[in-house]
């Protein structure tokens, strides 16, 4: 009896140094059309459920998403709802990092669908490495026609530049990763994420991690699928707010910016000079031609490049999609530029909202 007892306390010593306790959180807003099968997917892992704890940061939404919730809970005692006034991701990731138990936090988009073993992955990841953020590649998933152009120009280098976590295949030392997966204590060594950056508050995190000598790892086996942007005005909306918030990500963290970031911005700007003076001097319509057709053969070069790959349907849309991430993203560069040119002298991350 002694002898069952003791190996029965050996077993449980094994599970949890293997599996230590883990806090899935998702900071989502108005995902009634997603979240059975997002939230189902964490709530159905292969990660001993004992050991796992899921908080859904609520922005307040308006749809059936927290009617779903609670229908969810009944049968899901380690599942819990919190409200997030502000409605934005930081403000709902840092609430529930505050409220979270686990000493590993696992972050979960609303539009993701993540694999059955996810959790197990990224535990793995961060117990096997020295990195103290890992997470996976990024394979993105059209619901229409449109939808899965985007899903193509996101990844593919033309369409997102050296954002490796979008196409690469391989195992490797990044410097950003989507979503991701932390000790807890990473945040309160470097703090938690800026809440003014209503986007790209991913990307600040990861620059301040690396300043403090973090690693970031990316692993091929840690799997999910995000459903993309099914239409123009979506996509444009989001890249430009990529490009608009990136603004006071150089601001704060200024030389951990690479070139391939000022790419977009450069070409928005090279295009709408030209543009003007195209109206002002008689030859001027030469600097624009050579602007824009110059982007246009790289344009119709890299989509002949993806449609030759995975079907000629989509060669009339992905010239359209590159135009959307592009200018979106460039011109929503420009605007922040004129937005926050006062603010170069405010650098320090907020981790709670200041009016």
């Amino acid at each position: 009896m002694a002898d069952q007892e003791l190996m029965t306390s050996s077993a449980v010593l094994v599970v949890e140094e293997r599996c230590p306790p883990v806090t899935v959180i998702m900071p989502i807003r108005n995902e009634g059309s997603y979240i059975s099968a997002s939230l189902g997917a964490v709530l159905d892992q292969d990660y001993p459920q004992d050991r796992l704890e899921v908080i859904v940061a609520d922005g307040m939404s308006t749809d059936q998403t927290r009617e779903i919730i609670h229908r969810l809970q009944e049968s899901h005692p380690n599942l819990r709802l919190l409200d997030n006034p502000r409605g934005i991701v930081p403000s709902g990731m840092n609430l529930a990092i505050r409220h979270a138990r686990g000493e590993i936090i696992v972050r979960v988009d609303g539009h993701t669908l993540i694999a059955r073993d996810y959790v197990r992955r990224c535990v793995e990841g961060l117990r096997g490495s020295p990195a103290q953020n890992v997470g996976g590649k990024m394979s993105a998933v059209g619901k229409t026609p449109f939808g899965e152009a985007v899903a193509l120009a996101t990844s593919s280098r033309f369409g997102v530049g050296g954002a490796r976590f979008h196409y690469s295949n391989a195992e490797e030392y990044v410097d950003t990763v989507y979503m991701g997966a932390w000790w807890r204590r990473v945040f309160d060594r470097i703090g938690l994420f800026d809440e003014e950056l209503v986007r790209d508050q991913d990307d600040e995190f990861n620059y301040r991690l690396a300043k403090h000598g973090g690693k970031i790892l990316l692993r091929q086996d840690i799997r999910s699928t995000y459903t993309v942007r099914s239409t123009p005005r979506g996509l444009w909306r989001q890249y430009f707010q990529y490009g608009f918030w990136k603004v006071r990500v150089l601001q704060k963290h200024p030389r951990q910016m690479s070139p391939r970031q000022f790419i977009p911005p450069f070409f928005a700007a090279a295009l709408l000079g030209s543009s003007f003076l195209a109206a002002l001097i008689p030859y001027g319509w030469v600097l624009l031609a050579l602007v824009a057709g110059s982007y246009l053969l790289a344009n119709l070069a890299a989509s002949t490049l993806v449609a030759a790959r995975v079907g000629w349907k989509y060669l009339l849309i992905l010239p359209h999609v590159f135009v959307i991430l592009h200018l979106g993203y460039g011109l929503g560069f420009l605007a922040g530029l004129l937005r926050f040119v006062r603010r170069w002298k405010i650098a320090k991350p907020t981790y709670e909202f200041e009016p």
